[in-house]
Parts: structure tokens; sequence; C-alpha cells
């Protein structure tokens, strides 16, 4: 009767667990046995690693807990069952799981895991322990919604067995909260090797889902087609996998996809159908101005013009979408509740008003009928290419939606000035990196031959560089407000003036990184007033500018050694400067101190200076077309262990070059390598220990691998994925090997080589090379030929011919058919394949560079005007007189009548004869070079060929 009159809190109940899990078979010499017993009150101090050497577990636990937190052991303990009395109670479960539900039920602390949920979750259903429950849900709410990086990844195997699991139990929280923790997380698992077996219903929840993030439509359509490409679905021919398919890729927003991404999937089979629509699409917005955009829409979202945002965006990534103007961006940063007036398309229309009425009716405007929604955590944005963005508008809205923003990329438009592209950015508090990079006009006008030249060349800015009459860029506010930006690229900025970068330097005094490559309009004195008012400088991309004497001196100023800027300096890259004395030189190389890249590529460095390198720290060093001899290299290379990078082609002084292979192969490893002179098969034997890792090697003049060391190219740098060879001794088995066994080769030029290659090298698959240049190798090709090619290389990105005489006008098609997704295209001598004009190349309507020289005279008067319309987002062209229909070209005098054209060059040729008066190959004479400085074209006239 004592026993029954126990209180109730007293009563204990014993718990016998039985491990339901498979053991690995133990020593019994070092097994502590097969039954613990432990207490619940001192649940606190369990050791759990010890407690689970043991097979059967005795729990002493409060019988009034388990009836209260546990709907199982309630009905077990409470009820009228025979067990209700008992002090023992048998159990068979997985011992961990069962542990960690009784530490729940006691309220301890408890590690819920992407592999502990599931066994965790399926208990605490059993049991009905709703504290365990709650737990669970919490856990997988917080992941489905988190916006902080560092919350625990979701094992994707994980993620698909829960939402089987919830389906199973018609749970249904669990199968919403992972069809959400998808769609937020799409860019982190759509690379994961088992993203292909993700359901087909939970990949259809996910991109339904409202919170789907991702950075671009493209990524988006990329993942679907790889998920469509896992485990043979597209050859599954079955309604249902049809269905499947197309009910897919109708949830892309096809409108939104970048040209070259569409032109390149176009012979995707779970592409192609919707490849010739998207297309159409995209063509037809880019003739439309947003205010004719926004007549064509109809009533309701336009959801398929909206780029996807989300509050977990990160990245927004509009790349290439030549399509996108100011219609579009509004669209995609406008509220939902915005669409249900029925009156939004005209307070839309009356904000993208002509941009020249009425300034402050604009702005106006801009603040008053517009509600733009804010995206707290973007903080990357790249609109590079997008020409049709009116880049004043796209900045303002930019800087409304995006507050957080700490990266810009805005590269490849030309109608962008850089003095007011960086006032508009003053409202940008956390900017710290800008990209303005253009491309890159091949003139220096200090070292180029001209004829003569257009004002734009001259270092005197003309009139209309002003800045509306304004100097607030000189302002203290704006020097303020753009203190944040650490990192700026200016790369090919041919509209750059000393003014501009001068203003810059004051406005970005932290500036760390600078870009100035290609600014060829800037001066030396420029450029060392930058570095002198910059004192965070540790990166200076100089190349192919005026840096010289002064920018030097700029650099080394300082009381002592350590004190200058250059005993900071990281990177340095200086290629083509070449007014640097050697004294200079000298004295800039011996201050530096942290260098961890190098590059004096083209520059007039000799032995004594560079062998004053004392820096350890080097990974990159570039001495290409220099007289650096084999014992300094060697010396530079032995102190700079854990060099990952070297180029040295063009090195005549490296001939007898042992000693510097030698001493590469005792580094911690390459991964790219650019050699010439003095490079034999011996000399890869040599590497081999430094070349496992390898990824790009380039063999130019002086270097003899022969057919032996191409063989052995593969087994000792199997992680090859760029070849480039000039002037080697090639032969088919050589090349068979190479493609054959090098799986990763993106990249394959072989350049005026010698030896016996036929076709049968390229008749096998070679899926992943994207670029291809063949020059003088390939004679015998012919339109047979060409079409093998297309089969075995189906998705080049890049192709370069010369020399291919037997090609003709039938060649176009093929091309076009074959590589719709070709942005660059360069073909020379190549037989008569422009001799009927240039009519059959449509289909590569990704096209951004061409050249087409000495292919048949067939090339109409009007082509660059043609060429920009077929080819939308076409910027560099090349053409020769010689295949003039007309004999000569129109050239553009307005901006307008080109599109985007950046780089125009047509050469000159004039015909001779021999003694005999037969006619001769002809002769180069000049290079007509126009390029778009911001303003203008300026066209200058050279003697080299370019």
């Amino acid at each position: 009767m004592a026993q029954l009159r126990r209180s109730l809190h007293d009563d204990f109940v014993i718990l016998v667990v039985d491990n339901n899990q498979p053991q690995e078979e133990e020593d019994s010499s070092s097994s502590p046995g097969q039954l613990i017993s432990i207490s619940a009150s001192e649940i606190s101090s369990w050791d759990l690693s010890y407690i689970l050497c043991y097979r059967r577990v005795k729990i002493r636990a409060h019988r009034t807990r388990l009836i209260q937190e546990s709907s199982y052991f309630h009905g077990l303990l409470s009820g009228s069952f025979s067990e209700s009395g008992r002090d023992h109670i048998s159990i068979e479960w997985n011992l961990e799981t069962f542990l960690n539900l009784m530490r729940c039920i006691y309220d301890c602390a408890l590690d819920i895991t992407s592999t502990s949920f599931l066994p965790l979750f399926d208990a605490a259903l059993y049991f009905g322990v709703e504290r365990l429950l709650s737990k669970c849900k919490r856990w997988l709410s917080l992941l489905a919604s988190s916006n902080d990086s560092a919350s625990p990844i979701l094992e994707l195997p994980d993620l698909v067995q829960m939402w089987s699991f919830g389906l199973e139990r018609a749970v249904e929280f669990v199968p919403d909260l992972c069809a959400a923790y998808l769609a937020k997380n799409l860019m982190l698992v759509k690379s994961d090797q088992y993203f292909g077996n993700v359901p087909y219903e939970l990949l259809m929840c996910c991109i339904k889902h409202p919170h789907l993030t991702i950075d671009s439509e493209m990524h988006l359509a990329d993942a679907l087609l790889v998920w469509l490409d896992a485990n043979k679905r597209l050859s599954d021919l079955s309604e249902t996998s049809n269905g499947n398919i197309v009910n897919l890729m109708e949830q892309v927003r096809f409108s939104l996809l970048p040209l070259w991404f569409i032109a390149e999937r176009r012979k995707s089979h779970g592409f192609s159908t919707f490849a010739d629509h998207s297309i159409e699409l995209v063509t037809k917005l880019t003739k439309m101005s947003s205010k004719c955009l926004v007549d064509s829409l109809r009533d309701g979202p336009p959801t398929d013009l909206r780029v996807r945002l989300t509050q977990y965006t990160e990245k927004l990534d509009l790349s290439g979408c030549t399509q996108l103007n100011k219609a579009i961006l509004l669209l995609s940063v406008l509220p939902e509740t915005y669409f249900t007036n029925p009156m939004w398309r005209k307070s839309l229309k009356s904000f993208l008003k002509n941009p020249d009425d009425d300034a402050r009716n604009q702005e106006q405007l801009s603040q008053t009928t517009l509600p733009i929604s804010s995206f707290e955590t973007v903080e990357e944005v790249d609109i590079s290419k997008c020409q049709r963005l009116d880049y004043k508008a796209t900045i303002k809205c930019i800087s409304k939606s995006f507050p957080s923003l700490r990266k810009l990329r805005a590269a490849y438009l030309l109608n962008i000035k850089v003095s007011t592209m960086l006032e508009l950015l003053q409202s940008f508090g956390n900017l710290t990196e800008v990209d303005l990079t253009v491309d890159i006009v091949p003139i220096i006008p200090c070292q180029a031959s001209v004829f003569y030249a257009s004002p734009g060349l001259a270092q005197t800015p003309p009139i209309i560089y002003l800045t509306s009459g304004s100097n607030s860029f000189d302002h203290g506010q704006v020097h303020r407000s753009l203190s944040s930006i650490t990192r700026l690229t200016l790369e090919g900025r041919s509209d750059l003036y000393d003014k501009d970068l001068r203003s810059i330097s004051r406005s970005c005094g932290s500036l760390c990184y600078l870009n100035i490559k290609g600014c060829a309009l800037l001066s030396d004195a420029c450029i060392a007033y930058v570095i002198e008012r910059c004192k965070s400088l540790h990166s200076l991309i100089v190349c192919y500018t005026s840096f010289s004497e002064s920018s030097v001196l700029a650099l080394c100023a300082g009381t002592s050694v350590t004190s200058s800027l250059a005993s900071n300096l990281q990177i340095l890259h200086m290629s083509k400067c070449e007014g640097i004395s050697e004294t200079s030189l000298l004295n800039l190389i011996t201050r530096t101190q942290k260098l961890k890249s190098l590059c004096l590529r083209d520059t007039k460095v000799s032995d004594s200076v560079l062998c004053d390198l004392s820096v350890s720290s080097l990974e990159a060093l570039d001495i290409s077309n220099t007289t650096i001899s084999s014992m300094v290299l060697t010396c530079v290379i032995s102190k700079n262990s854990n060099l990952k990078s070297l180029k040295a082609r063009g090195c005549k002084n490296l001939i007898q070059s042992e000693t510097v292979f030698n001493s590469l192969s005792k580094g911690s490893g390459l991964e790219e390598l650019e050699i010439g002179w003095g490079f034999t098969y011996l000399s890869l034997v040599s590497l081999r220990p430094a070349v496992s890792s390898l990824r790009a090697i380039s063999v130019g003049l002086g270097a003899s691998l022969g057919e032996d060391g191409l063989k052995l190219l593969p087994s000792a740098c199997p992680l090859l994925e760029s070849i480039v060879l000039y002037f080697q001794e090639i032969s088919d088995s050589a090349l068979t090997s190479i493609v054959t066994s090098l799986k990763h080769l993106e990249e394959l030029a072989l350049s005026y080589c010698f030896g016996d290659i036929t076709l049968q090298s390229f008749k096998f698959s070679i899926p992943n090379l994207r670029k291809l240049r063949l020059e003088r190798v390939t004679r015998w090709m012919t339109n047979e030929d060409l079409f093998v090619l297309t089969q075995s290389c189906p998705n080049l990105t890049e192709l370069t011919l010369v020399g291919c005489l037997h090609l003709n006008s039938d060649s176009q098609p093929i091309i076009s058919s074959g590589w719709p997704g070709m942005i660059s295209l360069h073909l020379e001598e190549c037989g008569r394949i422009t001799e009927n004009g240039v009519v059959s190349l449509c289909g590569c309507v990704a096209l951004e560079d061409l050249l087409l020289r000495h292919n048949g005279s067939g090339i109409e008067k009007s082509f660059l005007l043609n060429a920009s319309l077929k080819f939308p987002m076409l910027r560099l062209v090349s053409l020769d007189m010689c295949d003039a229909k007309e004999g000569n070209f129109d050239v553009p005098e307005e901006k307008e009548e080109v599109r985007f054209l950046s780089i125009v060059k047509i050469s000159r040729c004039k015909s001779q004869r021999c003694s005999l008066g037969r006619e001769l190959a002809p002769v180069h004479r000049e290079t007509l070079v126009m390029f778009w400085n911001g303003q203008n074209f300026t066209n200058t006239l050279l003697k080299q060929r370019l």
C-alpha cells in the first residue's frame, strides 16, 4: 500500500531500449558489454558517445514526465492497458535517436542537423512528442527562410528524403518547407551531383515558389537543362516525359534570357523547341522603346518581363541581355500591388515620357508615382553589355532598390561616360567595387605609326567632354560619398582624360586596386598624381598606358624602402610600358616586398634589374618578349617556390634553360605556363613533378616539343584546359592523343605548326571544347571536313580559321547551323567564303567579334550597317578592302547607324608583281581603325596591320 501512496511525481518507470540498427561486429575484448543502466535524473550529464557503445540501454525515467510530454506514453501509462501498471517497458528503436528524444522530453538542448532531422521527426511523430515536433518544424522553417549565410546547409539527398517522407505521412509543412528551401537555394544546389535525382514534382514546386532565388533567368534555364540531361530523361520519349519537359521549360521567362545563351543552347533537345520563339521574343524587345513596350502590355502583372527578385537575392546578373530597357527594369522593381491598379500602365507611361522633357517634372514623377521596392540583400549587380539601358536612370533605380550594393559591373557599355557614371554613384554608401571595362583600342598614340588621326586621339579633350557645365565632381561631398570604393576597373576607357582620373583619385581615396589598362589618353603625370593621392594602393594594372618615370618616382617616394607605396604592392602589371629607364625600373623592383603578381611583358627590363627582385611571395610572373636570361630567371624562381603562373614566351635568351625547368620542378606546382625558346621534350620530362596540376600551356617559337612531347602532355598534365601551340611539329597520332585523353580541354590553338595532320584528328568527340584556332595547319579543309568539325566540336563559341583554301560560300550555312552560339568568328584566307557576300551567317545571332579578310571580294558596301542589324551584340569587326564588292565600305558617321559597334578595323593591301609580270600575294599597306570614344567615332590610319 506504501507503493500505491507514493507521490506520482516520484513514480519511475524503466524503459528498456533495444537498438534496432545493425552494429558492426566489435572485438569482445574492447566492447564494454551489451547492457547499461542510466537515469533520466542525470540526463544533462549523459555521455552519449559512451552510452552508444552498448546495444541495450535501461533508462530510469519519470512516469509523469513521459505521460505529459508524449501522447504514446500517455496512452500506454495512464490508460486501461495491461502495460499501464508495469515498471518495465520494452522499446525497439534507433538508440541514438531515442536518447535524443528523451533529451528533448527533459528539455535539454538538442542539435538538429541535415542527417538527424528525419530520424528525430519520425520518432517525434511515432511517440507523439509535440515539443520535438515543434523544434523540428522551427529548425526546418529557419533553414527555409533564413538570410544568414552561416546557417546550416541542408544536403540535397536529405532534402529529397524529407520531402518524400512529408508526402507519405501527409505532414504538409514538410514538403512545403522543403520546396521553399530548394527555391531559396537553387543557385547553390543546381551544381550538386545529386541534383538530377530531385523528383519532378519537387522541382516544379520549387520553380513556382515565390521565394525562387536565382542570379538570372539564364541560371534557371541552365539548371532545368542539367536536370533534364540527368538520368537520360531526354531520351525518354513517353508522353508523360515530354509533358514534363514542356511544363518545366514553360516556367522560364524566355524574354529575359541572354541572346548568346539562347543561341548556344539552340541544339539542346530540351531547349530546341523554345529557341526560335525565344530569339524572336528577344529580337522584338531589342527593337522596342520602353514606351512602346508598356503600350503593348495587357492588364495584370507582366510576369514574363519581370526579373526575378526576392528577399533573399544577393546577386543580380543581367549581363548580355541586350533587350533590357528602362521599362523592364522598372517593371521588375515595382511591387505586385502596383499592378492591381487598373491605371498602372498610364502611370508608368507618364514616368517613361521623353527624357528631353522637363527634368524637374521627371524627378517629381520618379518620387511620387513609382513605389520602388527595396531589396536589402542585393550586394552585386552586373549589367554588362546591356546597351539599351539608360545608364543614368538605371543607376538611380538601382540606388533605390539595392541600397546595400557592394559590387557593380557595367562592362562594355559604350554609352557610359566615366565621369558622369561616378557622379551618379554618390548615393551608394557601401559600394566597394566598380567595373567599367570596355574593349581596348589597339592603338598607343606614342608607339603607333600613324598616318593621321582625328582629334579624339589628342591629349587635350574636346569641349563636349565637360559635364553639363558643372564641376560638382570636385566638391567635398562627392569625395566623401565615393570613399568606400576600394576596387576600380576602367580598362580600355578611351574617354578617360587626365582631369577625370585626377577627380576620381580625389573622390576615391581608399582605392586599393586600380585597373587603367589601355587608357591611352592618360599622361604619366596624371598616373603619378593618382598614385600619390591613393596611399592604400596595393594593386596597379597600367598595361598599354603612358606609365613611366613620374609614376615610378611616385611609387618609390618615401624616406625609406618600407615607407614607399612600392613596398606594399601585391599586383603590378605594366605590359608595353616602354618609357622607363633601367635605373628607375631597378629602383622600383628593389623596393617591392609583397608582390604576388608581376607583369613585365614587352618592356625593356634587363637581367641587371630582375636579378635584384628579392620578393619570395610571387605567384604569377610574366616576362614575355624580354631579354631576361636563364640564369636570372632561375634565381627568381628558386626564391618563389609558390609560383603558379610563368609566362616567358618570346624570351630568346632562354635557349639553354634546363636550370629554369629544374628549379620549377622543385616548386609547389604550376597552373599556367607560357614558354618558347629552350623548351624541349626533356624540359617537359624534368617538369613532370610540377605540372600535374597545370591548367593552361602555351608553347611558342623557339620551343621544340616534338611528337613525343605532345604525346606526353596528357599523362603529365591530365587537368589541361587550354593548349596553344605555335610553330611546333604536330601529327595525327599526337593530336589524337590530346583530344581523346584530355577530358577538360576547352581551348585548342594550332598556329603555323608543321607536320602531317588530317581530318582523322578531329573525328573524335570533344564536347567541352569552346575555343578552336587553326592557323595555316588545315589547308586541306573542305566543307565536308568543316561539317565533321561541327559534329565533333558541337559547343564551340570561338573559331579561327586561317589558310583553309578549299572553303567556299557554302561554308557559311555550315558554320551558322553547326555553331549557333558562336561569339567570336575569325576567317582569313579561307578560299571563297565571302565571294557571294555574307548572307548565311545569320544563325550566329550572338556574334560579338567578327573578322573576315581575304575570303573573296563579295562583301557588300553597306556591310557594317547590315551586320549591326543582323548581329545585335556585335562589337568588334575586322575587314579588308580586298573583299569589298564595290572596292570600299560605307563608313558610319553616326553611332546610331551601327548600334553597339565599338571597334572597326579595315585593312588595305597593295598588289605587287614579280619581274615576269605575274601577280603576287597582296602586301599590307595600311589599316583604318575606327573606335567609339564615348562621344563620337575616332578614325586613325595606321601603317601597321591590326
